[in-house]
């Protein structure tokens, strides 16, 4: 009887995680759909790529001068 409950666990397993990967291949998109999404991130456009490294760097500076000061920037309102 638990030879027989354990392949019938094994069997639920098996079909469970059939079941995940066929839904995942389903809903997944191919790879026409892929690059076409890859072509429309913001990071694809050269001029907005270069604002977003700009505003990185406004921040990274901001943060490194409120590193190297011993006032409470917080609440200095």
């Amino acid at each position: 009887m638990s030879a027989l409950r354990n392949v019938l666990a094994s069997a639920v397993m098996i079909a469970v995680l059939g079941a995940g990967y066929g839904m995942w291949a389903i809903i997944s998109p191919d790879e026409s759909r892929r690059r076409e999404m890859l072509r429309d991130l913001p990071e694809a456009d050269p001029h907005r790529m270069d604002e977003s490294r700009r505003r990185t760097a406004l921040v990274m500076q901001a943060l490194k001068e409120a590193s190297e000061t011993n006032e409470n920037i917080a609440r200095s309102r």
